[in-house]
């Protein structure tokens, strides 16, 4: 499935878009319950959508926290939800080799933000000529981002995405600095807000990452408000019985809501400018 990625900068309904979908793909019903709900949505408010969905978490706390259900289980349902419904689905990975065989099955490759800096891995995304989504990362300023989109285009892709997660703030704590978003589309590519990843609160000491889902509206709100191109939200019909990042999920059934009042506050910026 094609993304048009200069479209998501200037959509034609004017727009932002939204990447959406629960943190990891727990099961084919789960998946197509949240993605029937999140195409209602999308057609209903007229917002484009990318499913969201990790078919495996590399990067957890504890050995004994839920990973996944299986590679090619989990893709197999993330190409299934496309079929189905129509919707672009984008999904992690975290080493080189596993471009290639996620490019088989979803539209966008997401580069985690633990992982900006790979190199190898930049270039394998870029190579499979998907989409590539690269999350800053919590360590790094906007400026840098630059070089993580010059290795993308330098590899013969300029179909790349530059998202904020937030910067930390000591050891289990992040802030957002909303520099960061004009900052990055200087880039001349699409610029997203992750709403909920940047209200985590990691390194607890319960080897489990909490959260501050209150909050998830302020930070949307803010990111729409200096002109994020896109938001990123993670979300489930029960955030508390989610087998990953449930402490920082939008429950599903608030999400509609929240994009209404959202799309006030763009409309606001589009009529003044």
């Amino acid at each position: 499935m094609n993304i048009d990625i200069p479209k998501l900068q200037h959509t034609s309904s004017g727009n932002f878009f939204l990447m959406a979908g629960p943190c990891a793909i727990e099961g084919e019903d789960m998946a197509l319950e949240i993605a029937q709900e999140l195409v209602r949505i999308s057609d209903r408010l007229h917002i484009p959508l990318i499913f969201k969905g990790s078919y495996r978490k590399a990067n957890r706390s504890r050995k004994d926290s839920f990973t996944g259900i299986g590679d090619e289980k989990a893709l197999k349902i993330l190409a299934k939800v496309s079929h189905t419904f129509g919707a672009p689905t984008v999904t992690d990975i975290h080493e080189a080799h596993e471009a290639a065989m996620a490019a088989e099955y979803v539209d966008v490759l997401q580069i985690p933000a633990f992982l900006c800096r790979q190199t190898d891995l930049l270039i394998a995304a870029a190579q499979t000529g998907k989409v590539v989504n690269i999350k800053k990362g919590q360590f790094l300023s906007g400026e840098s981002m630059r070089f993580a989109v010059e290795k993308v285009k330098e590899s013969g892709n300029h179909n790349v995405i530059l998202t904020d997660r937030g910067n930390s703030f000591g050891y289990s704590d992040l802030v957002v600095d909303f520099r960061n978003l004009p900052i990055m589309r200087e880039n001349q590519v699409p610029v997203v807000m992750d709403v909920t990843h940047s209200l985590q609160q990691p390194n607890q000491s319960s080897g489990v990452t909490g959260g501050r889902p209150a909050l998830i509206e302020t930070i949307a709100k803010a990111a729409i408000a200096v002109g994020a191109d896109g938001l990123f939200i993670e979300t489930h019909p029960d955030p508390k019985s989610a087998r990953s990042d449930g402490a920082n999920m939008l429950p599903l059934n608030q999400l509609e809501s929240l994009m209404r009042r959202l799309l006030r506050i763009r409309e606001a910026i589009r009529f003044e400018s």
